[in-house]
């Protein structure tokens, strides 16, 4: 992202004291070490400084009309997008491959690119029922000390994989995912008399939807600190 496109992006967000944003992003430098060896200082011409919380503000000021146009779901964090729809359609397929196209003329129009090496496709489907579905015919004990160890290392983990890009927003696609785990838990003989909540704690286990704030508390706090791993002072 070169300094003079952003400068340019950010001009119509009505920031007033643009020249003191100027003035802080110019004149920064840097070099390489290596075992140490080290480069020469060179002057830094794109980007924002990484571990400021300014830097993390305009660039969401810069990315703030890409969602624009877009007819499925775009979610947004710091430099992390996640388009989410249904495609169990040929319509929904339509959509969605209409709006990658538009995010993709948008990277173009910005002077920016896609870390293809990084983009992935998720897909939820019912893949986790059928392992379920498996453990019921197959495993013939139904103790708690067999069916919880296989539901955490067979089926949640599918339930969970890179949930911060596609975690669902609405409460009845939460409750899809909570289904998955309510049937696991109702396996469990001993059990079947107890609420869901009741389960839970017997088995010590925190619902999805826990599981899910809890992961996103921990990534919103290990984020601040940025690839140095330490919490910058001005991120506070």
């Amino acid at each position: 992202m070169k300094r003079e496109y952003f400068e340019e992006a950010l001009s119509p967000a009505e920031i007033l004291p643009l020249w003191w944003i100027r003035n802080w992003l110019d004149g920064h430098t840097q070099r390489i070490v290596i075992n140490g060896s080290m480069s020469k200082w060179r002057t830094v011409t794109s980007g924002v400084p990484q571990g400021s919380a300014l830097g993390l503000a305009l660039f969401n000021i810069f990315v703030g009309d890409m969602d624009s146009g877009i007819e499925c779901t775009l979610s947004k964090f710091a430099d992390d997008t996640k388009l989410c729809g249904a495609a169990d359609m040929l319509e929904g397929r339509d959509a969605m491959q209409r709006d990658l196209d538009r995010l993709e003329r948008w990277a173009r129009a910005n002077r920016m690119k896609f870390n293809n090496a990084k983009c992935k496709c998720a897909l939820v489907a019912q893949k986790t029922n059928h392992i379920l579905g498996c453990i019921k015919t197959k495993v013939t004990s139904r103790s708690r000390e067999v069916i919880p160890p296989l539901y955490s290392a067979l089926v949640r983990p599918h339930l969970e994989y890179c949930i911060q890009l596609w975690g669902p927003q609405y409460r009845r696609d939460m409750e899809l995912l909570e289904r998955v785990q309510r049937r696991a838990m109702k396996m469990i003989r001993g059990l079947e008399h107890l609420s869901y909540e009741d389960r839970l704690r017997e088995l010590r286990l925190f619902s999805l939807e826990k599981r899910r704030l809890w992961g996103d508390l921990i990534a919103a706090f290990q984020y601040p600190k940025g690839p140095t791993g330490k919490m910058e002072r001005d991120c506070l």
